[in-house]
């Protein structure tokens, strides 16, 4: 055996031991295949979500030496007004999914009681409760694609809190408003519902903060990762009632936010920096349409999805083939075929006109 060889052995025996010190619910656990953990090559990134541009910010380091505010102030506030809600019933986290991890750590005790979902959803709801040994119960979403609100009541007591996505990532539809109150109205006392509106200003009529006031089981979950084109940021947040916000408060780090992070989410929160936003959301749903339209009338196209995110869930006759296809011609593309009910399905990001154009080009050359 070489010396290589040896060390190999060695540095291998090694991590053996080392992970039989790990949780047995992180030994078992498969991460969140992220798009960066996925990878791929390719010029043409459109399987993140991301926006095609971010924007110019500015940064004053006077106060990198300090550290910075639990909450800071200015983007709490701004945020506040932007969503229409008090600053009591806002907390600014590291991403939605900060908010995801601390509702799970705050309102459900480890080994004992269990979240809820509807897949096909988003993936960290599952994560983050199996990372904190909390159990999962799925009822899928109906062949309308709605949760079974009927189904999930049934269920509420043996949950705390019920995930749901709302434009759903990756299907793209809304949340029925009147079964979300019903389902809230079964819920006082019971269990926590929290609705993710990650997507939610490319459809900004249908979001359900309006709800906040009378529902003091929901909570809402939103980010300056899509629309404000931040997602290397990590600027989340999680509005709910000041009972909720409270306890997230015991659990949170105590410096989650960095200094410039709270600088540029509070730029990006300015009227000047809304107004942005708002022209990319325009920009992104224009070509959104189009693409929509032109998809839907290729051969190759079995069906399109709900267009209310910043994406468009597409059924190919051969997605294995298609995505393939983009691949080798480096557009990397999110393929959800191993998800329940979505064979043949790929996500497609709204990038930027060239982009779009180059991923109709792919789809029209010959197979």
């Amino acid at each position: 055996m070489s010396q290589n060889d040896l060390i190999n052995s060695a540095l291998s025996q090694s991590d053996t031991g080392i992970s039989q010190l790990a949780r047995k619910q992180v030994r078992a656990l498969t991460p969140y295949q992220s798009a960066r953990r996925i990878g791929g090559q390719g010029h043409i990134w459109l399987n993140a979500n991301e926006a095609a541009a971010s924007g110019e910010y500015q940064l004053d380091c006077a106060r990198l030496n300090r550290y910075p505010e639990c909450q800071p102030p200015q983007v709490v506030d701004r945020y506040a007004a932007y969503a229409g809600v008090s600053t009591e019933q806002v907390l600014v986290t590291r991403g939605g999914d900060e908010g995801i991890e601390l509702l799970i750590r705050t309102f459900c005790e480890p080994g004992q009681d269990s979240i809820l979902l509807c897949s096909p959803t988003y993936g960290m709801y599952a994560i983050s409760a199996q990372t904190n040994d909390v159990g999962i119960i799925d009822v899928p979403l109906s062949t309308e694609r709605q949760p079974e609100f009927d189904a999930i009541i049934a269920k509420l007591d043996q949950v705390k809190i019920v995930f749901l996505c709302s434009p759903n990532n990756p299907t793209g539809d809304l949340v029925d408003q009147a079964g979300l109150c019903r389902l809230l109205s079964a819920a006082k006392g019971r269990a926590l519902v929290v609705v993710d509106e990650a997507y939610i200003e490319f459809c900004p009529s249908f979001s359900q903060a309006s709800l906040l006031a009378d529902y003091p089981e929901l909570v809402l979950i939103r980010t300056l990762s899509k629309a404000f084109g931040l997602a290397g940021l990590r600027c989340g947040f999680t509005l709910a009632n000041p009972q909720v916000i409270e306890l997230l408060l015991k659990v949170i780090a105590p410096y989650p936010i960095p200094e410039p992070v709270a600088q540029i989410a509070a730029q990006a929160l300015t009227e000047q920096g809304l107004a942005v936003m708002r022209q990319r959301v325009a920009d992104v749903n224009d070509l959104k349409t189009t693409l929509g339209l032109q998809l839907s009338q290729h051969s190759e196209v079995k069906e399109v999805f709900a267009p209310h995110g910043n994406y468009l869930l597409v059924r190919f006759k051969d997605g294995a083939a298609l995505f393939a296809r983009m691949a080798k011609a480096g557009i990397i593309l999110r393929d959800f075929a191993s998800r329940p009910g979505l064979a043949d399905c790929i996500r497609i990001t709204i990038g930027t006109p060239a982009e779009m154009d180059a991923v109709l080009d792919v789809l029209q050359q010959e197979q």
